[in-house]
């Protein structure tokens, strides 16, 4: 039985604080197509929402998403259940905006692979320096970001080439990388020190850092639709929002213990962060910058991704190998998915990097 949560919140808002993390792994049975694992979730006793617990595959899914399974050295299609292999470590990832391309860092290696999702062939490997983390895809396909934690730098993926243009000095501990909307812009948590560097996607340097005192180590992080909004997630438990017009800090949130993904969704209606050392996904309402509602998922949740159209969140259920299924409208746990494969750790979709 997992540990209840515990602890209050900023204002009326419960906060759970002191869950141990738990690494179990449970090995699911392979299952070919979404539809038959979705069967099995239900046949567990998970359900949602009236109206939505019925839907269909496709209403799930309605673009392509892609988990990665850190001890399983794959990468997963989260609608087929395919599952491609040979990417040791597999640790983060990124899709292209026309879903075609997929970059994947590895935790055991210097290397970042490009994987082509149409078949999961591995078209090439590019070393980008030593502890490779956070990866994205710019709006415009062209450059692909790599952080190298161990050396400090942003490596600049020239896509149509497919060669390293450029490593990118960036500081101390860099972890993960979001593009601006435009793709003029980049940003990188510096997790080693206390602040965001920003990045020139023209001329392919840095040209300062935002800092972002009220949070302890910058970790995660994505990108408001309309550029004016900057959000982080650290390593013990917090989410800051920052004014990227004038650098201004506009609030610090408390959430679930831990790190994870962060991800304000198309339509920004709401920001999602999971909590590793944890078993909730906080959701925050970008308005108040309070946490509206906290759900339960399991232990473990780490990857947030939504749907391109907003509609569904996935959430990367590490100690219990599961994809949760998240209604953006009802705020519920509708499905959760087995993956074929142990530990995953983060998750993409085409049409919302």
């Amino acid at each position: 039985m997992r540990p209840k949560a515990r602890g209050e919140g900023n204002d009326n808002e419960p906060v759970h604080e002191g869950a141990s993390m738990s690494f179990r792994s449970v090995i699911s049975t392979p299952r070919a197509a979404l539809a038959v694992r979705l069967a099995a979730t239900l046949a567990l006793g998970w359900c949602g929402a009236a109206g939505t617990a019925a839907a269909a595959p496709e209403s799930l899914l309605p673009a392509p998403a892609y988990v990665t399974l850190q001890s399983s050295n794959a990468v997963e299609n989260i609608a087929t259940g395919k599952v491609w292999g040979d990417l040791p470590g597999a640790h983060y990832d990124a899709a292209s905006p026309d879903g075609t391309l997929l970059l994947v860092s590895s935790s055991t290696t210097p290397d970042v692979y490009l994987v082509a999702t149409a078949t999961g062939t591995k078209l090439a490997t590019f070393d980008i320096g030593q502890t490779p983390q956070g990866v994205a895809i710019g709006p415009g396909g062209r450059w692909g970001l790599a952080v190298s934690a161990g050396t400090g730098t942003v490596a600049v993926i020239d896509l149509k080439t497919r060669k390293v243009a450029r490593k990118i000095a960036v500081g101390k501990t860099p972890h993960n990388v979001r593009f601006a909307a435009d793709g003029k812009r980049a940003y990188v948590t510096l997790q080693g020190g206390t602040g965001v560097a920003v990045l020139d996607m023209q001329t392919l340097a840095k040209t300062g850092e935002i800092p972002v005192p009220g949070i302890q180590g910058p970790h995660n992080l994505d990108v408001s639709a309309d550029g004016h909004t900057l959000w982080v997630r650290d390593l013990a438990g917090h989410v800051a929002a920052v004014d990227l017009a004038t650098g201004k800090e506009l609030a610090v949130i408390k959430v679930g213990a831990g790190h994870a993904g962060i991800d304000v969704i198309p339509g920004g209606r709401y920001v999602f962060t999971g909590a590793i050392a944890d078993h909730v996904v906080d959701v925050i309402d970008p308005q108040t910058f309070r946490v509206v509602k906290r759900i339960e998922v399991g232990q473990g949740p780490h990857g947030v991704r939504a749907s391109r159209d907003g509609r569904w969140v996935y959430v990367g259920v590490t100690a219990t190998n599961q994809i949760a299924v998240i209604d953006t409208h009802t705020l519920e746990v509708v499905r959760q998915i087995a993956t074929n494969g142990k530990y995953p750790f983060w998750v993409s979709v085409a049409g919302n990097e």
